[in-house]
């Protein structure tokens, strides 16, 4: 426990340090302010302005993502893992959440969407400075998709700070049951600054539209970007970032961390479907923020993600349900639950690069591909994934992303994508660009799970990462937190 506080005891002189770089931005600010010129200031209204439908709509998505998490994913997890630990899920859940949100601020969201390396982002935004000015009141833009368009750039801040969180309380799935807090704490914070910083760098970082003009400034604005970014790698809302990213650093969890006591020998059924069933549909309903919230704008393009996300869900849980149906006799609603979300999982990558059409294609196949994934592929690997993340994470966003180069092109009904020099849509080539969704999948497994496995080690060497096995049989409810999710009144 000491370790712990000593963690949060960190966190805490950061958050303290943040004071420094305020009053530093400001004295920057009214130097700046004192030294514009009047040039500067007709070029100030001349910028761009955010319309405020847009920044509207993605304020109301970063709800939706936030609902995702707490309560969705922490219910949907919660009701999965038996009734003694239910507390300790919603409780990783929750605190990883936060603290994630933290750390975000204080240098993750730098070092994810800063100008730096192809690699890791640089430290311009650290407290996020300068995106606020004191003097004038002003905040900073960030760019979308489309020339001319802004968005408030803490709307963009915020947004993102969501998948962040997600991602990392995703992994705890897997070694549900038997780690410890603590461990899992410093471990989150250690896997989310050396993987899914570099990853979410690498696949989306760019200095958006508005500075491409010709073939030149094309090579010049794209040599600033991530370097799964400058191979052309397709990731609407996070297969790669999200999905595979989390569910690589869960499997090596599970086979660092062990098999929970009495596993394949005792029962280990969910303790409370009801409660998956809420968690489930809370993750449905806040998906929508998170894949059509994407396009960063109220357009087209975020109708399209939204409808895709809503019909390959669906396919989904149905093509889920018939194969359990077809294979063991007897439909289940956890089969069609978990259907359902390797149907969000895997329509993330492609929603809005694809059409309708090839979004039920991808929800469908991810239904059936998923639920091998937890049977067959689970028995094959031999760990104790016990909440199925690589089985519907791991193996929807592989798919999701592969399939978003097969459905991208306007020959499968997809959407191409953009040519910011001609300033209009192009075709892609199916084989070309599978090729190259591949490379941005391959990165991410190792580039994940070669961090995970330090992470983990370094976890294990410095505070151990599981509970002892008297504390594994009580439950973590009470061994580690001293509460119980039932109370008999």
């Amino acid at each position: 426990m000491r370790k712990l506080f000593a963690l949060f005891a960190l966190l805490a002189v950061l958050c303290g340090l943040s004071a420094t770089a305020y009053a530093d931005e400001v004295a920057t600010a009214v130097s700046a302010v004192a030294a514009a010129p009047a040039a500067d200031a007709a070029a100030a209204v001349a910028a761009p302005v955010p319309n405020k439908g847009d920044t509207a709509w993605m304020l109301v998505a970063t709800l939706l993502v936030i609902m995702m998490s707490i309560p969705g994913l922490a219910l949907f997890y919660g009701g999965l893992v038996r009734s003694k630990n239910m507390l300790s899920i919603l409780m990783q859940v929750f605190s990883i959440f936060a603290m994630i949100i933290v750390l975000w601020a204080i240098y993750g969201y730098s070092l994810a969407f800063t100008e730096g390396n192809a690699f890791i982002g640089g430290f311009d935004r650290l407290f996020l400075k300068g995106i606020f000015d004191p003097v004038s009141g002003s905040v900073a833009n960030a760019a979308t998709f489309s020339k001319g368009v802004v968005l408030p750039e803490f709307v963009f801040v915020a947004f993102q700070a969501t998948f962040a969180a997600i991602t990392v309380a995703l992994i705890v799935g897997a070694f549900a049951e038997r780690m410890k807090f603590s461990a899992v704490m410093l471990f989150s914070a250690l896997w989310f600054t050396f993987a899914y910083l570099p990853i979410a760098h690498m696949v989306w970082f760019w200095t958006g539209p508005d500075a491409i003009k010709d073939a030149a400034t094309l090579a010049s604005e794209t040599a600033k970007a991530g370097w799964l970014f400058q191979k052309g790698v397709l990731d609407f809302a996070g297969g790669t970032v999200v999905h595979i990213n989390a569910a690589v650093a869960g499997l090596v969890g599970a086979f660092m961390v062990g098999k929970r006591i009495g596993y394949g020998k005792e029962a280990m059924a969910p303790h409370n479907l009801v409660m998956t069933m809420i968690g489930a549909s809370l993750l449905w309903v806040g998906w929508f923020g998170f894949n059509a919230g994407s396009a960063l704008e109220a357009n087209g393009t975020a109708a399209l993600a939204f409808i895709n996300t809503l019909d390959a869900t669906a396919a989904a849980a149905l093509a889920w349900t018939l194969a359990e149906w077809l294979v063991k006799g007897k439909p289940s609603i956890l089969g069609a639950l978990s259907g359902a979300v390797a149907g969000l999982v895997a329509i993330t990558p492609a929603c809005g690069w694809v059409g309708v059409g090839g979004g039920l294609a991808v929800g469908a196949l991810a239904g059936v591909v998923c639920f091998w994934g937890v049977t067959g592929l689970k028995k094959l690997l031999g760990a104790d994934d016990a909440l199925d993340v690589f089985g519907i994470h791991g193996i929807g966003g592989i798919l999701g992303a592969l399939l978003t180069g097969v459905f991208n092109g306007w020959g499968m009904g997809g959407t191409g994508i953009a040519d910011y020099v001609a300033n209009k849509v192009v075709d892609t080539d199916m084989g070309a660009q599978v090729w190259i969704q591949a490379q941005g999948v391959l990165t991410t497994l190792v580039w994940s799970g070669v961090v995970a496995f330090i992470c983990y080690k370094v976890v294990d060497l410095t505070i151990g990462l599981r509970v002892k096995e008297e504390e594994e049989r009580e439950g973590l409810d009470t061994s580690s937190h001293g509460e119980s999710a039932y109370n008999n009144l």
